[in-house]
């Protein structure tokens, strides 16, 4: 079975791509953000991506009592994902598929324009990638 962090990754690739609707890659993301299911240092390298949906879409959490009594229950929100917001969305979800090819991870899991040099062409090949695995 594969992990919360491939799941993420192929979420985002298909998004990318244009196979998956932005409702489909926040549930993902918030899924593994906020359940914790996507291993180490996935919260840090989600954290942009969380930032871009909270602002398009606040309140995609709802939390509830827990079953168990202590802590929590967190359930996610399904809501129209806002139009104006999706390019930023691709910029995060292209940014955060440079890192986890190895390079670009900085600042905590945040790429920022003009942190690496070569940054548009990794993007360029990243992209080139995506398209050429899924011939």
């Amino acid at each position: 079975m594969p992990s919360g962090s491939s799941l993420v990754k192929d979420a985002l690739a298909s998004y990318v791509a244009g196979r998956v609707k932005a409702e489909r890659l926040v549930i993902a993301v918030a899924a593994a953000y906020y359940g914790g299911d996507g291993g180490r240092g996935t919260a840090a390298a989600l954290r942009p991506l969380i930032d871009v949906i909270d602002r398009a879409s606040p309140g995609i959490v709802e939390l509830g009592t827990a079953q168990s009594g202590a802590g929590f229950a967190i359930r996610l929100v399904e809501r129209p994902f806002p139009k104006q917001y999706e390019a930023e969305l691709r910029r995060a979800a292209e940014l955060y598929l440079v890192g986890a090819t190895g390079r670009g991870m900085m600042d905590g899991g945040r790429v920022t324009p003009g942190s690496e040099p070569g940054l548009l062409a990794r993007l360029v090949a990243a992209v080139r990638r995506l398209f050429t695995a899924s011939a």
